[in-house]
C-alpha cells in the first residue's frame, strides 16, 4: 500500500465518531427488544446465536463525517448495511446486505437498497421457516450464505454482483447484477446496450462456440451443449439460447460479461460460469460504444 493510500486510511480511521451513534445504538437495542417474540421462536430450535448489524451509514450525521475522507467524498460507494446471522451446530446463516451510496438519483439509490433489503430479508424468513420444519421433524442440517462484489466501479460504470448461496445436502449458487451508468444515473438493461434483438442470437452463438471449444480442449469441463463426437446431454437440458435479460456485467475493461447460475448451463461441479464476450463479436449491434469497448 503506497504512502498516500496508507495517508487517507489514517485520516479516514481518525474521523471522529459522533455522538449520535449512542442514539444509534440505542434505538438498535429497542428493535431488538421488539423482535423478543423472534427470539424465543429461534430459541426453541437451539439457535446458538443471532446478529443483526445496523451499518453506520444508515446515520446521516455519520455518513457526514465519512464523506469528509479526501478522495472519497461524493464517490459513489457500495458497503454493507446490515447482516442477518443465525450460527449452530447444524444451522448457519449469514446474510449481508449491500448499500450504494452517494448517487445523485436518489430515486434509483433508495430503490436499489430497498431491493436488496427486501431480498435478504426474504431469505431470512424462508430460512427461519425451513429450520423450524426440520426441527418439528427432527432436525437435520442447512446453511445459507449472501453477500456481494463490486465487479466495476470506474469513472463511467458501477457493476455489481449479488451471490446466494444455499446448502442442504449439496450447494447451490444464484447470482444477480445490477449495472449503473454513474454519469446519467439510470439502471443500464441487456436490451439497452442493442439496437435489437438480434443479440440474443448472436450472444448465444458464440457461447455455444466457445463451449465445445473448451469441452474440446479440456476433457474436465462440461456444457450441455452437443456437438458431433461430443457427450450426449440430457434430453430438455441442452443449451439453446440466452435470456433476453440474462444475467451480464460490465468489466473493468468495458467488455460484456455473461453470466450463468450453477447447473444453468453445466453439472454443479462447473459452478457458476460467464463468458466475456469480444467486443467485435457484437460490435454492429451496439447501440453505440458508450458502455462496451
Amino acid at each position: 500500500m503506497d504512502k498516500k493510500l496508507e495517508q487517507l486510511k489514517k485520516q479516514y480511521m481518525d474521523i471522529p465518531i459522533p455522538n449520535e451513534l449512542d442514539f444509534v445504538v440505542k434505538k438498535a437495542l429497542n428493535q431488538r427488544k421488539r423482535r423478543k417474540r423472534l427470539l424465543k421462536c429461534l430459541a426453541g430450535t437451539g439457535a446458538a446465536a443471532i446478529v443483526f448489524v445496523i451499518g453506520i451509514n444508515s446515520s446521516p450525521t455519520i455518513a457526514n463525517a465519512f464523506s469528509k475522507v479526501p478522495v472519497v467524498a461524493n464517490i459513489v460507494k457500495v458497503f454493507t448495511f446490515r447482516e442477518f446471522k443465525i450460527e449452530d451446530k447444524n444451522y448457519h446463516a449469514d446474510l449481508k446486505v449491500p448499500a450504494v451510496a452517494n448517487l445523485e438519483n436518489k430515486s434509483l439509490e433508495n430503490g436499489l437498497n430497498q431491493k436488496y433489503l427486501e431480498e435478504n430479508k426474504k431469505l431470512y424468513a424462508d430460512f427461519k421457516a425451513q429450520m423450524d420444519s426440520l426441527e418439528k421433524n427432527g432436525g437435520g442440517h442447512l446453511g445459507i450464505d449472501s453477500g456481494y462484489q463490486v465487479k466495476t466501479n470506474n469513472e463511467k460504470i458501477l457493476s455489481i454482483s449479488r451471490y446466494v448461496v444455499n446448502t442442504v445436502g449439496s450447494s447451490s449458487t444464484t447470482l444477480k447484477f445490477d449495472t449503473i451508468d454513474k454519469q446519467k444515473q439510470i439502471l443500464i438493461t441487456l436490451p439497452s446496450l442493442f439496437k435489437d434483438d438480434s443479440y440474443i442470437a448472436v450472444i448465444s452463438n458464440y457461447i455455444k462456440e466457445q463451449m465445445i471449444r473448451q469441452m474440446k480442449a479440456d476433457p474436465g469441463k462440461v456444457y450441455w451443449v452437443s456437438y458431433p463426437g461430443g457427450p450426449e446431454v440430457i434430453p430438455g437440458m441442452e443449451f439453446k439460447s440466452i435470456a433476453k435479460n440474462q444475467n451480464f456485467y460490465i468489466n473493468k475493461d468495458g467488455k460484456l460479461v455473461i453470466s450463468f447460475n450453477k447447473y444453468d448451463v453445466a453439472p454443479g461441479y462447473m459452478g457458476t460460469v460467464e463468458f466475456t464476450i469480444p467486443t467485435d463479436v457484437i460490435s454492429n449491434i451496439l447501440v453505440s460504444n458508450e458502455y462496451i469497448k
